[in-house]
């Protein structure tokens, strides 16, 4: 009887927990999600490369509505002839999680991962393999995923790994334009899966693309990425990189720099939409968006020295392609059409580095080879 009543009372508990889980839930749950279209590819009529899209398309009246605003979340790689010596640089603070007893070996493996083919896109896929899918589809497709991300305030790493997923399936198999937000919403469900703890529901995913696309269909186009990318699914970003390099990029600052920090993340977000960055590994587009960082906020002084030349295995004469075409990037020379980067950097939160200007020429001295002090 005692264990009957015992029982019983587990059972209470229990379903009187879950009931007040399922109130709190409710609670927070937004009252009005908003449904972002990416109307030039929702309504099966991408524009041309060489066609502006018109002023009454769904994306651009999207654009005029209220953002939600997300709260901030805490190469061909040259053979290196030195190793890291990363046990001489003087951290003043010692940080469990940065594991610093054994970080050496952490990136050393993380360096030899993103050199595997499996893990790489072709650096020409739009010329060799799509039909339909141009740079230009590409680079929309991002810059709404973007926005995707910050509607469901999503992790910066599960955009990367979204963008990776994207750009390694489209190496593998020709996509019709019509299926390109579908591919990327899959991308994503995908990405929110491995790298969050509470990943949106695929009825999130339909629901943002105003029920362009059926729970089914995103079912079963994200099987077709599983099975072409063979389950690989994880993967070494500029992000990863850039925790780091950023930490030592502050050294010879007083006080932590969060604009040095804000600014690297935006600059390495544009790095995204760009198709000309995908022959870069990581760990290049991290240590370029370094030296462009340190570039834009101090001018005068040179932005590469010995310590992040060690821990990044690049001198500044192989990061100077992909600097160059950062910095155009964040001149709005190149993808200046595209705004959701610069809008989301554009808050206080993030200091507003998005509006940050730099000097229209970088002096090539800064990209000769820095000497050991």
């Amino acid at each position: 009887m005692a264990d009957q009543e015992n029982n019983c009372g587990v059972r209470v508990t229990r379903l009187a927990k879950k009931r007040a889980l399922e109130a709190i839930g409710s609670q927070m749950q937004p009252a009005n999600k908003k449904r972002i279209v990416l109307g030039e590819i929702s309504n099966n009529r991408f524009p041309s490369d060489d066609q502006k899209i018109g002023s009454d398309t769904l994306l651009e009246k999207k654009r005029g509505s209220k953002k939600v605003k997300k709260a901030v979340k805490s190469v061909t790689m040259p053979a290196i002839e030195h190793e890291l010596n990363v046990e001489n640089f003087d951290y003043t603070l010692i940080d469990p999680q940065m594991c610093e007893t054994y970080v050496s070996d952490i990136y050393e493996y993380l360096h030899n991962m993103e050199m595997e083919v499996k893990r790489k896109p072709l650096a020409d896929y739009i010329e060799k393999v799509q039909k339909d899918v141009s740079v230009n589809m590409r680079s929309v497709l991002v810059d709404w995923l973007v926005e995707v991300a910050e509607e469901y305030k999503l992790l910066p790493d599960t955009l990367y790994l979204t963008v990776s997923y994207i750009d390694r399936f489209l190496s593998a198999s020709a996509l019709n334009r019509q299926r390109l937000q579908l591919l990327g919403v899959s991308s994503m469900l995908i990405a929110s899966k491995y790298e969050e703890i509470s990943p949106p529901h695929t009825e999130d995913f339909c629901y943002i693309t105003d029920n362009t696309y059926t729970k089914q269909e995103v079912v079963k186009m994200e099987a077709e990425v599983l099975k072409t990318l063979k389950f690989e699914m994880g993967n070494p970003t500029v992000k990863t990189f850039l925790r780091r390099f950023t930490r030592v990029a502050q050294e010879d600052c007083d006080t932590p720099d969060l604009q040095i920090e804000f600014l690297s993340y935006y600059l390495a977000e544009l790095s995204l939409l760009e198709y000309n960055c995908i022959k870069f590994v990581p760990s290049l587009i991290a240590a370029s968006v370094t030296f462009l960082s340190r570039f834009m906020c101090k001018p005068e002084s040179h932005p590469w020295n010995w310590d992040l030349e060690q821990l990044s295995g690049y001198k500044p004469s192989d990061l100077k392609e992909c600097v160059e075409i950062l910095h155009d990037l964040q001149s709005s020379r190149r993808a200046g059409n595209l705004v959701a980067i610069r809008e989301k950097y554009n808050q206080h939160k993030f200091k507003c580095v998005s509006g940050l200007s730099s000097p229209s020429v970088i002096p090539t001295s800064f990209f000769e080879d820095v000497k050991k002090h």
